[in-house]
Parts: C-alpha cells; sequence; structure tokens
C-alpha cells in the first residue's frame, strides 16, 4: 500500500504544482516503470517551466475578464434566433447578419455583430439540474464547478458560508499570484444575489478570506447609471501625512522587532503575517490599483465608447485593471436577479427591456472592451468571457420553474443557451456546437459549466483536476471536468 506523507499539495515547496488524482493514481503502477513520486513531481516542474502539457491554448492567459450576466439571458433574444419556428418560439425581434458568415445575432446586438471575426459563439451550452433550479444554484455552479447539497424547494442556497467551494477566480489568484503589487481579484460593482442570498460562490471559501476577491460596490441602487463615478478607495490610498518612505522604515523597524521574537514568529508562521504585509505595503505605496480604479483619466471619446452606463464603465474599469496587472476581474450585471427593468430574469416585459435597456448596455460595453484589448495588444493575453446562469425558455409564457411568465417573457431554461469567449488563444470568427431547430437542447459539441472553468484554468495553465484541501481537510479537483481545447487555435 502506498503512503503519502503530508497532504500533498501542501508540503511541496512548489505549492502551485498541486498533486491530481489521477497523477497519485499513476503512482501506483509506476514503480515498475523506475518511476517514484519524487521523479514524477519534478517532471510535472520541468513540464511547468518548459511551458509543456496541455496542448492548445495551455497557459495563454495571463488575466480574465467575465462580463457575467446574472439572471440569465435569452439566448434566443440575442445571439441565436430561429426562423421557420411557431411564433411563441420565434423571437420579437429580427435577425440580422454579422461579421462570421452563416451567424446571426438578433436587431438589438448590432455593434457585437460587427466584431464576431475576433471572437467564439458556444450554442451549446447545456447542463441538466437537479430537481428545481433556480438562480443561486445555478450561479453557484457556474462559479464554483460544484453543486451543493443544501438546496430549498425554490432552488435558492443558504447564504455563503466558509464551507463554500471556492469562486474560480480566488483558484486563480493562489495558484497565480500577480507578478506586480496589484489587486489579484476584483469583483465589481455589485455582489452576486438572488433575492435575499447575497454574495453565494462570490467568496474564496474554504481557501480563507485571504483569498476573497476585493469588493468594489460604488454607492447608488441598481438603476443608477452614474454609480461608477463615485468609486471610493481609500483603504488603497495613504492617511494624510504618511509618506511611502515613512512606511517603509515602519517596516524595516517591524522586521527588525519580528527577528528578535522567534517565539512570536513560530506561533503565527501560518498566517503568513509577514507575506501578507508587504504585500498590502506594496500595494498601498506602489499606487497602481488607485491609479487603474480612476477611470475619470480615459477621454470623454473612451468613456462614451463603452457606454455612459454602470456596465459600460464597469467593462472599461476591468480593462484598466487587468492593464495595471488585476489577474481576474469579475464584472457582475449591475441588475440583480428576478426583478425588472435592466434585469436579465424576463419572466415579463421581455420586448421593451431588452431592446430599450440591457441589450444596448452589454451591446456596447461588450463590443468595446474586445475591440479596446484588440487593439492595444492585450487580446492575446486576457481571456474575455459573456455568459449568465442558464437562458430562456424556448416557448413564452410556460412556466419551467414555478414562476409566472407572461406571453412576453420566457423562464429559466439551462439546457440549452449561448456564451461568448474570446482572448488568449481562442480561434477568431468561429461557432462551437449548434443548438437545435427551437433552441431547446444542443445537437452537437454540449458544453457543461464545468467545462467553461475547466477550460479557463487550463488558459492559464493550470491542471483542473489539481487538488484543493476544503474546511475538513478532503481533496477535492479544482473542478470534475476536462477543458474544451477545440475552443482555442
Amino acid at each position: 500500500m502506498l503512503v503519502i506523507p503530508g497532504q500533498p499539495g501542501k508540503d511541496l515547496c512548489d505549492r502551485q504544482l498541486g498533486v491530481t488524482r489521477r497523477d497519485i493514481l499513476k503512482v501506483g503502477g509506476s514503480g515498475m516503470l523506475g518511476l517514484s513520486l519524487g521523479a514524477m513531481l519534478q517532471m510535472q516542474a520541468q513540464a511547468k517551466e518548459s511551458g509543456m502539457g496541455g496542448g492548445p491554448g495551455w497557459g495563454q492567459a495571463k488575466s480574465i475578464i467575465l462580463c457575467y450576466l446574472q439572471g440569465g439571458p435569452s439566448h434566443l433574444d440575442l445571439w441565436d434566433p430561429k426562423t421557420n419556428v411557431p411564433d411563441n418560439v420565434k423571437s420579437v425581434f429580427k435577425p440580422i447578419d454579422t461579421k462570421t458568415k452563416g451567424l446571426q445575432f438578433t436587431e438589438i446586438l448590432p455593434k457585437l455583430a460587427n466584431i464576431t471575426d475576433k471572437v467564439t459563439m458556444i450554442r451549446s451550452m447545456s447542463y441538466t439540474p437537479n430537481g428545481l433550479f433556480n438562480h443561486t444554484a445555478a450561479i453557484y455552479q457556474m462559479m464554483t464547478g460544484y453543486t451543493t447539497d443544501k438546496v430549498s424547494a425554490s432552488g435558492q442556497l443558504e447564504p455563503p458560508s466558509p464551507k463554500d467551494f471556492p469562486n474560480f477566480g480566488s483558484n486563480i489568484v493562489r495558484i497565480k499570484p500577480p507578478e506586480v503589487p496589484m489587486l489579484p481579484f476584483v469583483m465589481l460593482p455589485r455582489p452576486l444575489q438572488e433575492s435575499n442570498v447575497v454574495g453565494k460562490a462570490g467568496t474564496a471559501g474554504f481557501l480563507g478570506k485571504a483569498y476573497d476577491p476585493y469588493y468594489l460596490y460604488p454607492p447608488g441602487d441598481d438603476l443608477d447609471n452614474t454609480k461608477m463615478d463615485k468609486i471610493r478607495v481609500d483603504d488603497l490610498q495613504l492617511r494624510p501625512g504618511v509618506y511611502a518612505k515613512r512606511l517603509e522604515r515602519r517596516a524595516r523597524l517591524r522586521d527588525k522587532i519580528n527577528r528578535g521574537m522567534p517565539e512570536v514568529d513560530r506561533a503565527v508562521k501560518d498566517y503568513k503575517l509577514n507575506e501578507n504585509y508587504d504585500r498590502a505595503l506594496n500595494l498601498i505605496i506602489s499606487g497602481r490599483a488607485r491609479d487603474a480604479f480612476d477611470i475619470k483619466r480615459e477621454s470623454t471619446e473612451t468613456r462614451d465608447r463603452y457606454g455612459r452606463n454602470t456596465f459600460g464603465q464597469s467593462c472599461l474599469l476591468a480593462r484598466r485593471l487587468v492593464e495595471a496587472g488585476t489577474r481576474v476581474v469579475e464584472v457582475v450585471w449591475p441588475k440583480v436577479a428576478n426583478s425588472d427593468n435592466h434585469s436579465w430574469d424576463v419572466h415579463q416585459g421581455l420586448s421593451g427591456r431588452m431592446k430599450n435597456q440591457s441589450g444596448p448596455m452589454l451591446d456596447s460595453g461588450l463590443t468595446a472592451l474586445i475591440s479596446d484589448l484588440d487593439e492595444r495588444g492585450m487580446l492575446d493575453e486576457t481571456l474575455v468571457i459573456a455568459v449568465g446562469e442558464f437562458g430562456r425558455s424556448p416557448q413564452r409564457g410556460l412556466s419551467t420553474s414555478g414562476n409566472n411568465n407572461s406571453d412576453d417573457g420566457r423562464d429559466h431554461w439551462p439546457y440549452c443557451y449561448t456564451s461568448m469567449i474570446a482572448g488568449a488563444g481562442i480561434k477568431r470568427g468561429n461557432v462551437h456546437g449548434q443548438s437545435d431547430k427551437t433552441g431547446s437542447g444542443p445537437l452537437k459539441d454540449p458544453v457543461h459549466p464545468g467545462q467553461l472553468l475547466a477550460t479557463i484554468y487550463h488558459a492559464f495553465g493550470i491542471n483542473p483536476e489539481t487538488l484543493v484541501y476544503n474546511h475538513l481537510n478532503q481533496p477535492r479537483e479544482l473542478v470534475k471536468a476536462a477543458a474544451v481545447t477545440d475552443l482555442f487555435a
């Protein structure tokens, strides 16, 4: 029987390597071939250093911007319109051609239609939920790659807990921290939410608060489209009268005192106080984050290009953060699920809300983000994804999740929906997968949300099977899925 002392992935000098279940299973048979565990880990390290492993797209991403379309946008009314179908399935919006041959969007996305030569459309996102599904459970799966045991009859979850699985961004910044003094992970401009369940799947969970995102939630309600002008980052500023040199002298004094207190050092070594203090000190002194948050430094023309609304300005800020060295930015759609106005949760009022509110906001913001990154030469190393937790029902007015829906509304539909992905080696002008005649299910190449997360890890050069340890010290894969390498050129 093979016994591995300690905890795989925790005792290693190179913690970022981790150990996968598959790796451990390989050790049992590899002894006959003269391959020890040590040799296997050495090979992993050499593969990492040489950039080997993983196939197309492996390790090409240095950062990611996830435009999370919280609420579940209707794929049929945005980017997968159907013709020659019954009236209660057909979109109320006219289909238009895009820059990609054979690919159509609806008339509410004219700007995005003109840049499809830069992106891949995944038209076969799909999963089957366990029991009655709703936003919270779907968001948790999308952000962590896991489902939870405790789901209410309505499909809602309990509030955030330290026992939760980590948001994928927390996993990335733990394994691939930024190379410059910068905030590693930022979430804006509002928390993930359904009803009174706020922030579920938006934390580092059992990894600990050290890997939580920096939450940038400006004051103002969801309908305040000027809220991004009210950003305050007081905790990233030096206090009046405290100069950088003075802080550095304090740091040296702290180090001198610590060297004379070995017992204290031993007592707090697991908390990495010095490391965390130094990171915070460098972040404040450098001013990189403070400067990145100042979107007023952008020209009027650029700000107008993104759209003078919360989503557009959040996309602009995401570009600035990535430019300054942030690894992960999650732009959460600025209207909570199960609500009205520009929410994607269109149980009613679909035609007016999507045409006049959410559609134009998405069209301007996402188009400007992808185009701007490409023009600056940043798209090659920045992964951009736009996706919701599910799509909407093919038939208008049909109840699929216990909600009341008008004839001008669609209910939740996880069985088939669409996402957009670009950058970091993703194919350009490409369509992956295909939905059936009514957009009810995939005809080919279905992509589960877990596979999308695995593809994100793959793009960062992280094996999706890498083990992490939960609150009970049990090993868990980052995600139980394989990357969709066909998405990469």
